[in-house]
């Protein structure tokens, strides 16, 4: 190194520390302002943050390959509860396969639809037997992920949910899971034959993207007006339960505190002008989730896609928020850590309860989640959006006792927030 590219270098590490030592000075000067600048920029006390959970329990599992614990923040504190029957490997794979056995029920669903688009566009004895043939390959792979997804589950609470629930000081419960753990439906963990040993039936649940995301909803206030914002674009392929769940809202909600946006008008830039005007809103549409990167993800809109990173950029202070589209609670593989799904996205941009599923959900399951739920929520034109968490639980619980059998078509409905 010549004398001149030395010095160059000793004046640029000069400058960088006077740059820091003015940056701790004006922090400084901050926090020497009053009590209420005394934690500019530091993290935010557990103390402060503990009441968030009030009298229930936040669960942060934790997946190493050393070994695995659920931490349970509850008011009084934080303490541990060992997960011996838990392990990395094993969630890794059985994450894995779930993930692979989702994917193969969607490439027989886009068959079946592109079967049928080409017997009604082209009857033929060939197209009509191949679309048969596509159905019978639907049924095969659904009824594959639900036997699987029933040993995931019993999987689930004999490793994490019994021990935390047994540990637990109440049943109002938020689940935090890390890394691939957050693609199973813990808040759905149980053996669902009967004997009442599931979430489902001890507990309410609910998850949480953070401690302090938690908490901030608890305090934040719904500053949009008491009006739901429906959302309908048109589809292709179309969505079956549009129509109905549209025809739900109108039943329920008095004129005056609907809106409806959809076919051409639903566009990105409209929907996101209408959300910070609505306390409650409802999208009924096609969703898409990346799993190499979530950001990318969202709601599939009139003019394209409105993604997690447009929500998140975003501040809106609503009360409620129901996704009836798929794979609105499901992150991606690489950063399974961060959370970042359509769900958590509107959460963190200020809709305090949300709902979206973990993968896709069969139209007419859709529209059964919502009668099952709206008509609970509702009373004098207006939505409870407190009671929220409770009755998404007796909605799942029903479809459950319905089609115990089925899980794929029940347990991917999750609730985020307070």
């Amino acid at each position: 190194m010549s004398a001149e590219s030395s010095a160059r270098r000793g004046r640029t590490v000069d400058r960088q520390i006077a740059l820091v030592r003015e940056w701790d000075n004006l922090v400084g000067r901050v926090r020497s302002l009053g009590p209420g600048f005394a934690d500019f920029l530091r993290p935010q006390r557990l103390s402060s943050l503990l009441p968030a959970v009030g009298t229930g329990t936040m669960v942060l599992v934790n997946v190493t390959g050393t070994r695995c614990d659920a931490l349970l923040v509850e008011a009084s504190g934080v303490r541990p509860v060992p997960l011996p029957r838990l392990a990395a490997d094993e969630t890794a794979e059985r994450v894995l396969a779930h993930v692979r056995r989702l994917g193969g029920v969607e490439e027989a669903s886009i068959r079946v639809q592109r079967t049928a688009r080409r017997a009604r566009d082209r009857p033929s004895f060939a197209a009509f037997q191949d679309h048969h043939t596509a159905k019978q390959e639907l049924r095969a792979t659904e009824e594959e992920l639900d036997v699987r997804l029933l040993d995931d589950m019993c999987w689930l609470w004999d490793a994490v949910a019994e021990p935390v629930l047994e540990a637990a000081a109440s049943n109002r419960i938020w689940w935090c899971p890390t890394g691939p753990l957050s693609f199973l439906p813990l808040h759905a963990a149980g053996h669902h034959d009967g004997s009442g040993r599931s979430v489902l039936d001890r507990a309410v649940s609910s998850s949480a993207p953070t401690l302090r995301a938690l908490a901030r909803a608890r305090t934040a206030p719904s500053v949009g007006a008491d009006r739901m914002l429906v959302v309908a674009p048109a589809t292709d392929p179309p969505l079956p339960q549009t129509a109905a769940e549209l025809d739900l809202l109108r039943s329920l909600f008095p004129s005056h505190r609907l809106t409806v946006v959809e076919g051409p008008d639903a566009t990105r830039e409209r929907v996101l002008r209408e959300l910070p005007h609505h306390r409650w809103a409802h999208f009924s549409c096609h969703g898409r989730q990346s799993l190499l990167d979530p950001s990318h993800g969202g709601l599939m809109l009139a003019d394209g896609i409105l993604t997690v990173a447009d929500l998140g950029a975003g501040r809106f202070d609503g009360g409620f928020a129901f996704l009836s589209a798929c794979m609105t609670a499901t992150g991606g593989l690489r950063l399974a850590d961060e959370v970042i799904t359509l769900g958590a996205g509107l959460h963190y941009a200020g809709f305090r309860h949300v709902l979206a599923t973990l993968w896709s959900v069969d139209a007419e399951v859709a529209y059964a989640f919502a009668g099952q739920l709206f008509p609970e929520l509702i009373a004098n034109g207006g939505l409870g959006a407190a009671r929220t968490a409770e009755a998404a639980g007796r909605a799942v619980r029903r479809l459950r006792d319905a089609e115990p059998e089925r899980p794929s078509r029940w347990a991917p409905f999750t609730h985020t927030g307070p």
